[in-house]
């Protein structure tokens, strides 16, 4: 199984998923760096992603949206906040609306995503941050485990 843990922290108002990949560190951090890789995992099956814009640098922006069954979209977008290639990525996340603009009620996550090797096998944890607690609450209840857990899981295909 991909991912080996997920954790909710009410106090530190994190939510962190780790899993294991059989695949170099260099291999993994590709699925971040490359839209058209990223787009195969970010996002259950059921709401596959597509990249419109990925400036993978520190400082750039991405914006993306995932289409559901009924081919509803649910715009995000996230603002790249630190990069230490092939170890660790940063970067702020949000809903957005029809015109790339925050949708405020629902918050940012700061995300830090980290690859460790662990004997030439990768580690990739990611801890989400919240700005509150009520926020943290209410992307667990949209699905936020559930969803990152069946998107990771998609993950060993692409590594192949």
């Amino acid at each position: 199984m991909t991912v080996i843990s997920t954790k909710q922290n009410a106090e530190e108002l994190s939510f962190t998923i780790v899993a294991e990949f059989d695949a170099k560190v260099e291999r993994v951090w590709k699925i971040w760096e490359d839209p058209r890789q990223l787009e195969r995992w970010w996002g259950p099956p059921t709401w596959p992603a597509t990249f419109e814009l990925l400036e993978f640098t520190p400082g750039g922006r991405a914006n993306y949206y995932m289409t559901g069954p009924d081919g509803e979209k649910a715009r995000g977008w996230w603002h790249l906040t630190s990069i230490d290639a092939p170890r660790t990525l940063a970067f702020d996340d949000g809903f957005a609306d029809d015109n790339w603009e925050p949708v405020e009620s629902l918050g940012t996550t700061h995300a830090v995503v980290t690859l460790d090797d662990i004997e030439g096998r990768t580690r990739m944890t990611i801890t989400s941050k919240f700005e509150s607690a009520d926020q943290m609450q209410k992307m667990i209840e949209m699905g936020m485990e559930e969803g990152m857990t069946l998107a990771m899981g998609q993950i060993d295909d692409i590594l192949r």
